[in-house]
């Protein structure tokens, strides 16, 4: 009776843990799926990484300059120069100024260029020739005290916002013309938002845009 009763007890604990699945193996293709999305997980943020730290960083967008190219809480990739700043480009600059902060700018004129702008007819020009700037938010009427036409020294650049009314940039005193060894690099694209990555204007070439003989 008793050998019987303890048969029952094995035969009750067997039955429960196969409906509770006690007991069972684990299939090993489980294992190896685990293992591959836990490797490709790592292997993602590995490259990101390198990405990050070998071709081009993320810097943030302050401020409402460069509207309506950028806006305030963008988020941009910049990648680093190679040689010189050209015409066009919208740089990250780093040189020390009144604001205290890093500039985000478009390059207008680069060492050797004579620039002028004229407020009456709200136009800039360089080398004489007039430019197209279908980036700007208005047309430009402020010159924020810089002695105009002026002729831009090797190894610096000028840049200005293309919120050209509400910019503090090399026409300020307190920026000034911008010496290439202190851009951190020109943009790329857009990181954030994400559904509008692509930067209009954002490698804009002045060579091409000018009125007349290209500059």
């Amino acid at each position: 009776m008793k050998d019987e009763c303890e048969r029952k007890i094995e035969e009750f604990h067997l039955e429960f843990s196969e409906k509770k699945g006690f007991g069972r193996k684990r299939n090993p293709k489980f294992y190896t799926i685990l293992y591959d999305w836990a490797d490709s997980v790592v292997g993602a943020i590995l490259l990101i990484f390198i990405i990050f730290a070998f071709f081009f960083r993320v810097v943030g967008v302050s401020g409402t300059s460069m509207v309506p190219t950028l806006s305030d809480g963008d988020w941009v990739a910049v990648s680093s120069i190679n040689g010189h700043a050209r015409r066009g480009d919208i740089v990250v600059v780093t040189q020390p100024n009144d604001v205290h902060e890093p500039l985000i700018k478009r390059v207008i004129a680069i060492g050797g260029d004579r620039l002028d702008i004229d407020l009456e007819k709200n136009t800039v020009s360089i080398n004489g020739h007039q430019l197209k700037e279908p980036y700007i938010k208005e047309p430009i009427n402020k010159s924020f005290g810089v002695d105009l036409p002026l002729t831009v020294p090797e190894g610096y650049v000028f840049v200005m916002g293309d919120n050209r009314n509400n910019s503090k940039d090399s026409r300020s005193p307190g920026v000034g013309m911008i010496d290439e060894r202190y851009i951190l690099g020109r943009t790329l694209f857009r990181f954030y938002p994400f559904k509008d990555s692509k930067i209009k204007y954002a490698t804009f070439d002045l060579k091409k845009q000018v009125q007349g003989e290209v500059i």
